[in-house]
């Protein structure tokens, strides 16, 4: 990430997101690798979060030239302050690893059964990806998958830009769709890892349950934030009431997760293990807290600042909004059978099908004309979606 200082209200708000983002992406690899170097990482963003968020609130305060001013900018710092505890929630995330304790290594793998995964893929020599620049593999679209940081020799560069090459010996910190990971080997001369086998599964235990509850609130938390976003961008009511929605859930995890803590205390080793699960538990549900927080002015009916949504259409990840056009690509198909997150890069927040939102559909959902889907993906997906959903009309503001 750039560290010469931004020089503009939105400049600031565009980093502050972008860094926020990389320190949830980076935590929750952290812990899924139990990796200290990124635990730093998410640390150090913290740090320079906190500066940013300290220059947004000079720089608003010498924007505002009467009163109507002021009134903008305090909703553009109301955005920011969320954004930036969205970062600090990450960053207690990172000190969970950076306290060596984190959760048992026995049930690590079932991290995998996020909504979205992260995955270390070495770049053999004769790979096809060695000399190539991101811009040229456009891994996003091509496979589903974003490039959080690379490895060379001893040495991480963490969100790396467009025109980073690809060196053999490599380690590529990738995150998205399981099934994008070894299109990701692949392209980097890796074998592809093999399929688990399929066995009796045997009775869960409290720690087991505990985990899946874990799982369960990291997906909601980083659904509540993908769609706060997306609401704001949209200026759509409804969307802001569905991460309402998430959030109350989330609350309602975190109480299970720390009665399952508790009542596994007799099955662990480890006494760390179970105060990482509860820290880790409470970061998740600090993410939601801060999205709701993010999406108050979008539900109280309040005009933002027009640089709060010039900001978001800058930032690396974006936010489209597509409706399945009848007879389309997508019109009676599944997620699955299209492979959408692989084929657009693109992954889908929430449907909204008549009055009724289904957020974090899963692979067997089936799309139908009329479907209003909200994405996050890079800028150039759109031009997917628009291929699989069909030509969009022009759709009114809500």
């Amino acid at each position: 990430m750039d560290d010469q200082p931004p020089n503009t209200v939105k400049d600031l708000l565009v980093e502050l997101k972008d860094a926020s983002e990389l320190m949830v992406d980076l935590a929750y690899a952290a812990v899924f690798f139990n990796e200290e170097k990124l635990a730093e990482e998410v640390m150090r963003l913290d740090t320079r979060s906190g500066d940013l968020l300290r220059r947004l609130r000079t720089m608003a305060m010498l924007a505002a030239r009467s009163p109507e001013d002021a009134e903008g900018m305090a909703g553009v710092l109301w955005i920011a302050d969320a954004i930036q505890r969205i970062g600090a929630a990450a960053s207690d995330v990172a000190r969970v690893i950076a306290a060596r304790l984190g959760i048992p290594d026995a049930l690590r793998p079932d991290l995998r059964h996020a909504d979205e995964m992260t995955a270390r893929v070495r770049v053999r020599e004769d790979a096809d990806v060695v000399g190539q620049t991101l811009r040229e593999l456009s891994l996003p679209t091509e496979t589903g998958m974003w490039v959080m940081a690379i490895r060379s020799e001893n040495r991480w560069e963490f969100a790396p830009g467009p025109n980073d090459v690809i060196d053999p010996g490599d380690v590529l910190l990738v995150r998205g769709p399981e099934e994008g990971v070894n299109l990701v080997r692949g392209l980097a001369g890796a074998e592809a890892t093999p399929m688990a086998p399929e066995t009796d599964a045997p009775a869960l235990s409290e720690l087991d349950r505990a985990v899946d509850i874990l799982v369960e609130m990291k997906d909601l938390a980083e659904a509540a934030v993908g769609l706060a976003y997306s609401s704001i961008l949209f200026n759509n009511r409804s969307l802001a009431g569905e991460v309402g929605v998430l959030e109350a859930r989330s609350d309602h995890l975190e109480d299970q997760l720390e009665s399952w803590v508790l009542r596994a205390a007799p099955e662990a080793r480890d006494v760390d293990e179970l105060r990482g699960l509860i820290r880790l538990g409470a970061a998740s549900e600090s993410i939601c807290d801060a999205a709701r927080d993010m999406t108050w002015y979008v539900e109280q009916g309040e005009e933002l600042h027009p640089v709060v949504q010039m900001a978001l259409e800058e930032t690396e990840e974006t936010s489209a909004e597509t409706v399945v056009q009848p007879g389309a690509p997508a019109d009676g198909k599944t997620l699955r059978e299209l492979r959408f997150e692989t084929e657009t890069g693109m992954f889908v927040l929430a449907i909204q099908r008549g009055t009724r939102w289904v957020y974090r559909p899963r692979g067997v959902f089936a799309l139908a004309a009329g479907d209003r889907l909200i994405s996050v993906g890079p800028d150039e997906g759109e031009d997917e979606l628009i291929a699989l959903c069909g030509e969009q009309p022009t759709i009114d503001e809500d």
